[in-house]
């Protein structure tokens, strides 16, 4: 029955839209006609299904991201949008292993105590059995740019290295790692393999530590996601995080280690359309417009007796405002420039989809100009809401804007500029538009592994709440008429 419904659902989803296009003439629309295809309703509609319990959490991977992926691609043939995957499909597929610690023989020992993992540690997969000294090497990171390098005054060979899980102050990722990977600077994980190191253990910060619980769940039912290809830390060295239980443990002068694993090869996708652009020679420039449309599926608990995370609000809000925003295209005159809609997997085991996309492009990443990355779009804060959880939750006319003055001054006039000539009355919120921001939201998102390549970028963004990450983001908790105006701000924006 369940599987008749949701191809009953999928199926009066693709024929609204038919109908749309074939009562909408799109020979000669308007300018700008594209704008007004975006509609909270229709964003509702699309909504309703991807974060239905049918597509049971969109984990990555899992059988209701494939099929999220699926109604994806099939609306984007549909509205006539070139595919931008792997040979001539509109996906991008990627093999990953999936690797669950054997908590029954896996344990650290400090100072003379035992620990295990989950509640004393989370363990990034690597089998290993060893013993060593341990050394404290600050956030790891070596800079040469900066003269960054923690590692000057400390032998690191055959030791296992301690790290927090901090960004160097007075650096920013997207212009001081611009180099070359190895050369011109170094993450941790790689410089501690090189150099000689036999572990590493990552002190967590206040974000992780806050949600440690949650960490603990999501690590002993689902594992560590590795997407092969982009292994870098496909390295012999174990890698452990600690719990605030093991904070005042950690300076003890020597460490055990004795892990092993399991592992089960799978795949996944990123999905990716192109239009391409009216002008003979900008066409070959794009205008990345992205969303993650991976969640993190089924729970283990019920949580007020419901174990699905349907994420409505993250990132369902992002992916639909991407698949609105490419039918408007679709059904508008062409802009000048090509615009690619990408939506990205494994956001929430790491920005992996994104970051495999920069690493492995299918179009040029020299062509790629902007990114203006949607992720949580959906949620506004009512006037009358005092949970503290809401705190920071945007109102219904307000979104946070991130990331668009940092490395394009011209990028962020534009979108100024175009949120000032609406007639949208948007608020932006530059709070969190600050790489030194304590939340360190502008790392957390997929438009990171963009700015990494130097592209400047716009992340979107409502600010977090009382139902992040849990069962309760939902549909019916979603402020439709926010999602219109900011999607339509991000379509005048892109043209």
């Amino acid at each position: 029955m369940k599987k008749f419904l949701t191809s009953l659902l999928l199926f009066c989803l693709l024929l609204s839209p038919i109908n749309y296009a074939q009562a909408h003439n799109p020979a000669d629309p308007e300018p700008n006609s594209g704008v007004n295809i975006i509609t909270a309703s229709a964003l509702k509609d699309y909504l309703y299904f991807i974060a239905s319990d049918e597509m049971e959490g969109r984990d990555t991977p899992s059988r209701g991201l494939d099929m999220t992926a699926k109604f994806i691609a099939m609306n984007l043939s549909r509205w006539g949008l070139k595919p931008g995957g792997d040979s001539g499909s509109f996906f991008q597929k990627m093999s990953i292993t999936l690797s669950k610690t054997d908590v029954s023989n896996t344990s650290i020992e400090i100072g003379g105590e035992t620990y295990k993992p989950g509640t004393d540690f989370l363990a990034f997969p690597n089998a290993a059995d060893i013993t060593a000294s341990l050394v404290f090497a600050s956030h790891g990171w070596v800079i040469k740019s900066k003269n960054i390098n923690p590692y000057q005054n400390i032998d690191i060979k055959d030791k296992i290295v301690i790290i927090s899980g901090e960004f160097p102050k007075g650096a920013t990722p997207n212009k001081d790692l611009t180099g070359k990977s190895g050369e011109d600077w170094d993450d941790p994980y790689s410089y501690v393999d090189k150099h000689g190191g036999k572990g590493i253990i990552v002190v967590p910060d206040f974000m992780a530590l806050a949600d440690w619980e949650r960490n603990i769940a999501r690590y002993e039912e689902k594992g560590v996601l590795v997407f092969d290809k982009l292994n870098k830390r496909n390295i012999s060295i174990p890698t452990v995080t600690l719990s605030p239980k093991l904070l005042g443990r950690l300076f003890s002068r020597e460490g055990q280690y004795a892990g092993d694993i399991f592992n089960d090869s799978l795949s996944t996708q990123n999905v990716i359309g192109v239009l391409e652009g009216s002008d003979p020679i900008l066409k070959d420039e794009y205008v990345a417009i992205g969303a993650h449309y991976d969640h993190v599926g089924v729970g283990s608990t019920p949580i007020n007796g419901d174990k699905i995370f349907n994420g409505a609000d993250d990132d369902g809000s992002g992916t639909v405002a991407v698949l609105q925003l490419a039918e408007a295209f679709s059904h508008a005159p062409r802009p000048k420039r090509s615009i690619m809609f990408v939506w990205h997997c494994g956001e929430e085991k790491g920005l992996l989809g994104s970051r495999y996309l920069m690493k492995f492009p299918t179009i040029p990443v020299d062509k790629i100009i902007t990114q203006l990355n949607i992720d949580m779009i959906g949620r506004s804060k009512k006037a009358d809401n005092n949970n503290s959880a809401n705190n920071e939750l945007s109102g219904p006319d307000e979104i946070y804007v991130i990331g668009s003055k940092l490395m394009s001054s011209e990028l962020g006039q534009v979108s100024e500029s175009v949120n000032n000539s609406s007639n949208l009355n948007l608020k932006f919120n530059y709070k969190y538009d600050d790489p030194n921001d304590s939340n360190r939201f502008f790392f957390r998102s997929d438009h990171f592994n963009y700015a990494q390549k130097g592209i400047p970028i716009i992340f979107y963004f409502n600010g977090v709440h009382e139902d992040y990450h849990r069962p309760s983001d939902s549909v019916e908790k979603i402020d439709y008429q926010k999602m219109e105006k900011v999607t339509r701000t991000i379509y005048l924006t892109a043209v």
